[in-house]
């Protein structure tokens, strides 16, 4: 059984990736990346390929050949998705392309021509409300990507899962500050600072928070690898549909690897 897809990666792109960061801050010694990598080494035998092995190898080829999308709940050969169940939490649930796409830093993912996954991600909530056995107010539910160096899989997945109850209030709190621009959240957001910008519901299937993320941000255009991006369910102004979008970086100083799937609660609290 394939482990969690999603927990901090431990693996040759994190490794290599906190080394790169490390060494241009100036902040470490050759002995010292040695001593880094010989501690990553025992979780380099995790298959950085599960994800795609199984939507390429499983999941398309039931689906074209016999209508069924297993071991996915969906696949979707029109949208190039397939939508998968992490073994984590009892209602988590994956989106992932059925494209040969690495991940956030893929330049694939601000392409026009590409899906717009996180709209998909959104439609596929409905999985997360069946796990449940209930639904939810769209303010209690999230959608992330996590930076390249805080990631366990070399297939770009968007997690699908309820918000954390801190979250959720504290996002609820500030709605009226979160504006049509990118700017910094008022407050951290599990410790970690947060750019937002709100995005009305009709928005996000009209464009992709990556390349909304990419011009309106031109910092994180020019290094996606260490941008995680988390898409909030919000409801403005008390009956206004939309979202908040959350962008964090890397910032190894600060012990932020842009995990932004930690905003995410995998034991659900708020359907409790």
């Amino acid at each position: 059984m394939i482990r969690t897809f999603g927990r901090r990666a431990t693996g040759t792109a994190m490794g290599r990736a906190m080394l790169r960061s490390l060494m241009n801050a100036g902040r470490v010694f050759v002995v010292q990346a040695a001593t880094v990598l010989a501690l990553l080494q025992p979780a380099f035998a995790a298959d950085p390929d599960a994800l795609w092995k199984i939507v390429h190898g499983q999941c398309v080829p039931d689906q074209q050949a016999n209508g069924r999308p297993a071991p996915c709940v969906a696949v979707s050969l029109e949208g190039g998705y397939a939508v998968l169940k992490d073994i984590v939490g009892a209602s988590q649930f994956l989106l992932i392309p059925t494209a040969r796409i690495t991940g956030i830093e893929s330049p694939a993912v601000l392409e026009a021509a590409t899906p717009n996954y996180f709209a998909a991600a959104w439609a596929a909530r409905s999985w997360v409300e069946t796990a449940l056995h209930r639904s939810l107010p769209r303010e209690d539910i999230g959608l992330a990507i996590n930076a390249a160096s805080a990631r366990s899989q070399n297939q770009l997945h968007i997690h699908i899962d309820c918000l954390r109850p801190d979250v959720v209030d504290t996002l609820r709190r500030h709605a009226d500050a979160i504006g049509e621009n990118w700017s910094r959240l008022p407050v951290p957001l599990g410790r970690h600072a947060y750019l937002a910008r709100r995005l009305d519901e009709a928005a996000l299937a009209a464009d992709s928070p990556f390349r909304l993320l990419a011009a309106g941000v031109p910092a994180a255009g020019a290094d996606m690898a260490d941008q995680t991006l988390v898409v909030a369910g919000m409801t403005f102004g008390g009956d206004k549909a939309g979202f908040v979008l959350l962008d964090g970086h890397v910032d190894l100083l600060a012990g932020d690897l842009a995990h932004g799937e930690d905003l995410l609660d995998h034991d659900c609290s708020v359907a409790k």
